[in-house]
């Protein structure tokens, strides 16, 4: 293979059942660590500002750092999540507001289904820590500079890049949002003619969950979080999938729409419904996640796949065999009274980790430049602490990161329609 450098193996992906810019690029961090802790440890955890927009982010632009840390504890595992920033803080708003509804927590953190008071056996307490007067406390951490929301959309790409840069050797798993993307997929498929930041957030709010279900809900047919991380990432620095899902419909066309496994999987190979913008037929796929919740069986799963490898148009790598990663989660998804979606029998979100995604690191990376070139803003930087190398260095580690997916499409044979012949 002509990929070098600091890099490992690609993991063989199977197919099996049971067993991943506004003008800046949201990015929902899965920092995954196996860190053993002393039984008994508890985590921190923290309530949320009250806050009603993300308008800005101080030094992180509207960069989302929702990170979630795997811990392996002596008695069982739990997941601390970290919001940081404005964008952050929101986003974990919506997220814990749609925990909360699916478990069936009130707002003073009591859950009636729950008959265990101070019990830690159940699946939800990877995510909330439950108290001896039967509270249930969210295993989060809320960190921001200042309680204002400032707007920063100007430096928006010189906050990515930045970012991107600092976290890249340190971070396993990346799946970007793109505000755009999501602006579109609001307008287009809920009739919101002017999206807030709340419609954005609860859509995320959706994804994050369905990533996360499989350690809130027992499912025989679950997929660990920690799998995403071996079968979508080939080399340390390629850990950025794409993030699909569907169905995302209106209560109104739900009224007359039940769609199927098959009609929601195609839905998840079309670019309208990406939540970063970008196009996959341009590119090539290395592995691909699907999670479906609800009303789902491996029956229809496995011809819905089938019907998927047939078609031309998915290309993946020569070096990766054409196989998707399935997991189930038999609780539908859940959704938060009076919100934009409609309420449905069955969702799949769709992780999948292709080349095409370089398109948005390119548009990034172009806006950066136009700004640098006049050193437009840099002096606040500066003024702060900050070197004007930094932002050399940073820009140059992203002009890497384009080649290397680059250089992963390349070692793919042109011309090879492996799809539809290895099935």
């Amino acid at each position: 293979m002509k990929y070098v450098g600091k890099r490992q193996a690609a993991s063989e992906t199977k197919e099996e059942i049971g067993g991943t810019n506004s003008k800046c690029a949201k990015e929902v961090n899965l920092h995954l660590c196996s860190e053993r802790l002393e039984k008994g440890t508890a985590p921190p955890t923290s309530s949320s500002p009250d806050r009603d927009l993300n308008q800005g982010v101080p030094v992180l632009g509207r960069l989302a750092q929702y990170e979630t840390s795997v811990f392996n504890y002596a008695t069982g595992r739990e997941c601390i999540s970290i919001h940081v920033g404005q964008a952050g803080t929101q986003i974990g708003n919506a997220c814990w507001e749609l925990y909360c509804l699916e478990h069936g927590i009130q707002p003073d953190g009591q859950m009636p289904s729950d008959k265990t008071i101070g019990g830690n056996d159940d699946s939800f307490n990877t995510f909330f820590s439950e108290t001896g007067a039967g509270k249930h406390v969210p295993r989060a951490v809320f960190v921001d500079l200042e309680p204002t929301v400032v707007s920063t959309a100007v430096v928006e790409p010189y906050n990515s890049i930045l970012t991107t840069h600092t976290t890249l050797e340190h971070s396993d798993c990346a799946f970007m949002c793109d505000n755009e993307a999501i602006y579109d997929i609001c307008r287009r498929n809920l009739d919101i003619e002017r999206p807030t930041y709340t419609n954005l957030n609860r859509l995320i709010g959706q994804i994050v969950s369905s990533i996360t279900a499989s350690l809130r809900f027992d499912g025989a047919l679950n997929v660990d979080l920690t799998e995403f991380q071996t079968n979508l990432v080939p080399y340390p620095r390629i850990h950025f999938p794409l993030v699909t899902y569907a169905p995302v419909i209106s209560a109104e066309k739900a009224y007359h729409e039940q769609l199927s496994v098959s009609e929601i999987t195609n839905a998840c190979f079309e670019p309208a419904n990406q939540m970063v913008k970008c196009d996959p037929r341009h590119g090539k796929y290395m592995a691909c996640c699907m999670l479906y919740r609800g009303d789902v069986v491996p029956k229809d799963v496995n011809a819905a796949i089938a019907t998927i490898k047939t078609k031309r148009t998915i290309q993946f790598v020569d070096w990766c065999p054409t196989g998707f990663k399935v997991g189930i989660n038999y609780q539908p998804p859940t959704v938060v009274p009076g919100g934009d979606l409609a309420k449905v029998q069955r969702a799949v979100c769709m992780l999948s980790n292709t080349t095409a995604i370089a398109e948005a690191w390119a548009r990034l990376d172009h806006k950066f430049d136009l700004m640098y070139a006049k050193r437009a803003f840099v002096h606040w930087y500066v003024g702060e602490g900050m070197e004007e190398g930094e932002f050399s260095e940073a820009r140059e580690d992203l002009a890497a990161l384009e080649k290397d997916y680059e250089e992963v499409g390349m070692d793919s044979v042109e011309g090879e329609g492996e799809g539809a012949e290895e099935y």
